[in-house]
């Protein structure tokens, strides 16, 4: 006797679930993606050459300029549009003048910049750069 088969089983791939894995795919790619916005041009900041200590402090002044931007002359606070007023007064009483400009590490360059420009206004001529002393590796 022969028996004859009624239904077939076919080999079927289940794709009820489909549609969830590809989505979690999706949101853990998207999460674990990082998109870089702006890398920026590399910068090499330049080295001191000549590293000198002032010996003389009685023909220095200091502009100090903050991490905030405030920018202070030998430690009373001024606005950029007085730098170029109160360093001309100062270089005409002693020409001998030195003047130290000191910027914090985080203090924004255009600061320190908009004051370089207030010394070239006036002509201040005999301008130093303070740099910390050398730095452990360097």
């Amino acid at each position: 006797m022969k028996f004859t088969r009624k239904s077939r089983v076919g080999a079927v791939v289940p794709t009820a679930s489909m549609a969830d894995i590809a989505f979690l795919l999706l949101v853990f790619f998207m999460v674990s993606t990082v998109f870089v916005r702006f890398r920026g041009i590399p910068v090499t900041l330049p080295e001191a050459e000549k590293i000198e200590k002032l010996e003389m402090r009685r023909h220095v002044t200091s502009i100090w300029v903050g991490a905030n931007g405030a920018i202070n002359i030998d430690d009373r606070l001024v606005g950029l549009d007085q730098v170029g007023t109160i360093i001309h007064a100062k270089v005409t009483a002693n020409p001998r003048l030195v003047i130290s400009v000191k910027g914090d590490g985080r203090a924004p360059f255009g600061e320190v910049s908009d004051v370089i420009q207030e010394l070239r206004k006036v002509e201040a001529l005999r301008v130093n750069f303070a740099t910390d002393r050398e730095r452990g590796g360097r």
